[in-house]
């Protein structure tokens, strides 16, 4: 299925896409219910899409691309790097990006991202594919010149919408090996395939459960590529991502 979240003339529904119509939900998806179609149908061209999840937490993982290592001058790491971003950051397909004026220098970092679908605590390798509700596009908009000078990643990371997502979240593709690419002003500047994760899925979702619990809703970003970069006000970029589609914002 390929889910999504929508307002229309105020009001604000979860749904499932088939084509031009959204199905809309009682619920949202991972809310448990077997029962959660409400009957009603929303043309999508008359919708906004927002954000297709409402994170309590969204877990990053840093460094999951040797190449990405390597252009940050550091190898790859003995153990998985987490860190966290929280739900201010979540911003909506086509949505703006805005750094404060302190900012000297404002990155993109395309990305593939877990939507998790149950409670989750000490998954076992074999057991996370049952936990995972599907997978959207996540740029982890970072302050570069902040997280460097902070010496630890909260600030630069954590500022308002700085984790633009979507624009749906699907169960219908393998993410084991996916192409990802992020353009800058229609030029690709990321290109990479999952299957050059450094950690793949079921081990980071058994390290991460192994210390902390994953909610239903929660996001889970499994790192950037070589080849991030800059961008300023005026800035287009998108993510996109085979068998997910593209999701696009503007900085200003």
């Amino acid at each position: 299925m390929r889910y999504v979240r929508v307002e229309r003339l105020g009001k604000v529904r979860w749904g499932v896409l088939d084509g031009e119509v959204v199905h809309t939900l009682k619920y949202p998806p991972y809310a448990g219910e077997t029962e959660y179609y409400d009957g009603k149908t929303w043309d999508v061209e008359k919708c906004r899409l927002l954000a297709p999840c409402e994170p309590g937490k969204i877990v990053c993982l840093g460094k999951n691309y040797r190449d990405h290592a390597e252009e940050m001058g550091e190898g790859i790491p003995e153990q998985p790097i987490l860190f966290i971003k929280t739900p201010n950051c979540v911003n909506d397909p086509e949505g703006e990006v805005h750094a404060p004026a302190f900012v000297r220098r404002l990155d993109y970092e395309g990305e593939l991202a877990i939507v998790m679908k149950k409670r989750a605590k000490d998954l076992k390798p074999e057991e996370v594919w049952g936990y995972i509700l599907g997978f959207t596009c996540l740029n982890d908009v970072t302050a570069r010149d902040i997280q460097k000078g902070d010496g630890q990643w909260t600030r630069g990371k954590c500022m308002d919408g700085f984790a633009p997502v979507g624009p749906v979240v699907t169960d219908e593709i393998d993410p084991t090996d996916l192409l990802l690419e992020t353009r800058l002003n229609g030029k690709t500047v990321q290109s990479a395939r999952t299957a050059q994760f450094t950690t793949k899925i079921p081990e980071r979702l058994a390290f991460i459960t192994a210390c902390m619990t994953l909610e239903p809703g929660d996001l889970v970003a499994t790192g950037t590529p070589a080849g991030i970069g800059p961008m300023v006000p005026g800035d287009t970029v998108e993510v996109e991502i085979q068998g997910i589609g593209t999701l696009r914002s503007r900085v200003v």
